[in-house]
This record gives C-alpha cells, sequence and structure tokens, in this order.
C-alpha cells in the first residue's frame, strides 16, 4: 500500500484503464484519487501546469503552443516561468481521465484540439461539463471522440455550446442511438461545422 501511496504522489501512472475481473474497483478506486482536483495547486502553479501534471498523471498527452512535440511523460515537464508553457492541445487516448477532473479545464484559455480515444470513463456528464467551460467555447475547433462506450447522443448533443467548434470526428460510439437527429441538432447549432460521421 506504502508504494501505491508513493505512486500517487510522485504522479507515477500505474494504470491508465481498470482491467476485467476482480480488481477492477480497485483501479477505479486508484483512478478516481488521479483525477482528484488539487485547488490550491491550480492557484500556485497556474491552470495549465496544473491541468498538465493531472492530464499526464491518468495517461494522457499534451501539447503546448509554439512546440510541435507532444508532452507525455509527467517526470519530463517543462520548468521555467509558470506563464510559458500553454496547453494548445489534449490527447486523452486510453487515459483515466474522469468527471471529477474536469475543474482542471476551467481555466485553460488556449485549447483548441481534444481527443477522446477509448477513453473509459468519458460519459455525457463530461461532455456537458466540457461544453460549459466559457474558455473552450471560444477556443476549442477540434475534437474527436472514437470508442467511448459511454456517450449516448445527450453528450454528443451538448457539444452544440462549443460555438467555435470546426471539426468533429464521431466514430465507434455504440451509446449514440439517433445519430441522424444528434448530427441535425449540432449543424443546426453550429453551421460550419465539418462532422466526420462513422457509427454503426
Amino acid at each position: 500500500m506504502r508504494l501505491l501511496v508513493k505512486a500517487v504522489q510522485t504522479g507515477l501512472v500505474l494504470k491508465r484503464a481498470p482491467p476485467p475481473g476482480p480488481r477492477r474497483a480497485f483501479w477505479g478506486w486508484l483512478n478516481a484519487v488521479f483525477n482528484k482536483v488539487d485547488y490550491e495547486r491550480i492557484k500556485t502553479a497556474g491552470p495549465d501546469r496544473a491541468a498538465s501534471e493531472w492530464l499526464l498523471r491518468c495517461g494522457a498527452k499534451v501539447q503546448y503552443q509554439g512546440f510541435d512535440r507532444w508532452q507525455h511523460d509527467y517526470n519530463a515537464l517543462p520548468t521555467g516561468p509558470l506563464g510559458r508553457y500553454k496547453i494548445q492541445a489534449i490527447d486523452a487516448t486510453e487515459s483515466c481521465i474522469m468527471y471529477r477532473g474536469f475543474d482542471y479545464l476551467d481555466g485553460l484559455k488556449y485549447v483548441e484540439e481534444i481527443k477522446f480515444i477509448k477513453c473509459v470513463y468519458i460519459e455525457d456528464a463530461c461532455l456537458e461539463r466540457l461544453s460549459k467551460i466559457e474558455n473552450l467555447q471560444s477556443s476549442l475547433n477540434r475534437m474527436e471522440l472514437i470508442s467511448c462506450g459511454n456517450v449516448t447522443d445527450k453528450g454528443v448533443i451538448a457539444l452544440h455550446k462549443l460555438r467555435n467548434l470546426q471539426y468533429l470526428l464521431l466514430r465507434d460510439l455504440p451509446g449514440v442511438k439517433e445519430k441522424q437527429k444528434s448530427v441535425e441538432t449540432l449543424q443546426t447549432a453550429l453551421p460550419n461545422l465539418d462532422i466526420e460521421l462513422d457509427l454503426p
């Protein structure tokens, strides 16, 4: 248990998604610990640094404004002036990010792209929460939502509040049952949105 506590404190990613079987509940608990919001850290380190730590701790990657390479190693997070590294893109592929950590996104002002791919904890509430963040409503222009089994039409429709969204990829979302209706709702609200659809 001491090893696990140490891993949580240092940000070591032990597991990205819960494995099948009896240990699922344990990994779910550990992932919930990784997603706990540290509001004091946001104040002292700034929203971009705190969000970077959260995302990398949960197995996601970030790309900063002015940098081509993706940052994926928690222990190699850049140091320097707190305001220098602004998150421009988030790739949450197979990460364990979940709703309880989404408060980390509130202060981000420069995020243009988000990818949710094979995210077992991404659900409608996450997309509804994300779509209400004012900064993301104006900055986010590209989004990919792929193989997230807990997302339904409700979550997809919630994205209509992202008024600057220009490209949306929807693929392998078994929970989306009324795809045509959901797409029409989005396109009515966002006439400039290009939707790429590959749903069963």
